[in-house]
């Protein structure tokens, strides 16, 4: 396994994480146990959740299945993103995130977070608010990075300036969509990132399986997630992103290697790209995705898989989160 550092702090993540928001719905307690372990003995040390992952059950899963083995792994959950129906049950006001760190960390079963992310930004909220909380939290000892999802450049960008005027801790890295069929952050946030120092942790990576070939020619595979999640199923209807897939897939399959392994293997490649984020709901499709550890692309590979995949830096992003 290769480790790398998250932006430029000095906090060494694998670059193949682990997302867990099937937990405690597409993937049961015990199928989710055994695929947190089988990932931590593969050399896997980045497990991200969020505390509304499958209504807080991915949280608590993790939390029983890391009891012993906490301290083998970097443990990163989110809030902001709406919890419930009432007013403060939302964005990354003080109000909020206090309660929801200190909900998560009962879930979780540990004192403290290695990273802690605002899932979006909040607009109804003052940054300075914001920034001040993580770094209220960092001082006492809970949180020991902040990073943040779903953030625009500007977005980013301000954040970090008021950091660093008012002397708090800073973002230390970012979680957008990123695959080779939605480049859209190239244009943008991949560049601040270089500039400023920030890990991106991209998720999505095979476009919801787009990217594994298993939708082509507008296959529902039963129990994928486009068959068990409607509103996900809408995300596949883009016949441009399709058609990609299956362009990936041949392309794999001539290299011996999986559409999955080699869509994987080009985002590690990307500059800046820390750790990415890979679910799984069960232990064979963790270690299908473990194999792209292994592949090498050469010049010619990746020179054709930047040009398949050039015109979604222009499109439609895939997948963004934001507060209504």
């Amino acid at each position: 396994m290769e480790y790398r550092n998250l932006g430029r702090s000095g906090l060494k993540v694998s670059v193949l994480g682990l997302g867990t928001n099937a937990f405690g719905s597409r993937a049961n307690q015990e199928t989710s146990t055994r695929i947190v372990h089988h990932a931590i003995d593969s050399g896997i040390n980045f497990i991200d959740t969020a505390n509304i992952y499958s209504k807080t059950e991915s949280e608590r899963i993790i939390g029983e299945a890391l009891v012993g083995r906490r301290h083998q792994v970097v443990l990163t959950t989110k809030a902001g993103l709406v919890k419930g129906e009432g007013p403060n049950e939302r964005g990354s006001s003080r109000f909020h995130l206090q309660r929801e760190l200190e909900d998560s960390l009962k879930r979780l079963k540990t004192d403290y977070l290695d990273l802690y992310q605002i899932h979006t930004f909040d607009p109804y909220t003052p940054l300075e608010e914001t920034l001040r909380t993580l770094d209220d939290m960092v001082r006492a000892g809970k949180v020991r990075y902040i990073g943040a999802s779903n953030y625009a450049a500007w977005e980013l960008m301000k954040a970090l300036g008021i950091s660093e005027q008012m002397g708090l801790s800073r973002y230390v890295s970012v979680q957008p969509c990123y695959s080779l069929a939605d480049r859209t952050v190239e244009l943008e946030l991949v560049p601040l990132c270089l500039d400023q120092g920030i890990g991106i942790i991209p998720y999505f990576p095979l476009a919801g399986g787009i990217l594994t070939g298993k939708y082509a020619s507008g296959a529902t595979p039963s129990g994928s997630r486009a068959d068990k999640d409607p509103n996900f199923a809408k995300r596949l209807v883009d016949e441009k992103r399709i058609a990609l897939g299956e362009q990936v897939a041949q392309l794999a399959q001539g290299l011996g290697y999986s559409a999955s392994a080699v869509s994987l293997a080009w985002l590690m490649q990307r500059p800046a790209v820390s750790t990415i984020i890979c679910g799984a709901t069960r232990v064979e499709q963790l270690e299908a995705n473990l194999q792209s550890i292994d592949v090498s692309l050469d010049a010619q590979s990746l020179a054709s898989l930047d040009e398949m995949s050039d015109p979604f830096r222009h499109s439609t992003p895939f997948a963004t989160y934001r507060l209504p």
